[in-house]
């Protein structure tokens, strides 16, 4: 099978466009990168120099510290497909991050996305 084209597209290249959707609503970049460590287990510096190495999604979520568990509480659609449903398991890392973006952008408080109790 072909590797999906965005699994080598690098992180910092779509990372502006969740800032601004995040920034159009009100929401900022903080809180932005919060959900990424929150995600992925990366502390501050290593998500900025992740970004700074223009890393790939694909190497991204490899070799992400620790991908939260309770992220696959995380339901619902993005981009048409139910995240749920999604077997490759990059794409649905991509996706998770991709709806907690929407979720921001929406006013959902940082609790709710984060999914604390």
């Amino acid at each position: 099978m072909a590797k999906h084209r965005i699994f080598t597209t690098s992180v910092a290249s779509v990372y502006p466009h969740y800032l601004t959707k995040a920034e159009k609503k009100g929401r900022t970049k903080a809180e932005v990168d919060e959900i990424i460590r929150w995600h992925t287990g990366y502390s501050q510096q290593e998500l900025e120099e992740r970004l700074g190495n223009r890393t790939d999604f694909e190497t991204f979520f490899a070799e992400a510290p620790q991908l939260n568990p309770a992220r696959t509480a995380i339901k619902g659609v993005i981009c048409g497909v139910r995240i749920e449903q999604i077997e490759e398991p990059t794409m649905r890392e991509i996706r998770y991050l991709d709806k907690m973006v929407d979720e921001l952008a929406k006013g959902k408080a940082m609790d709710k996305i984060l999914r604390k109790l």
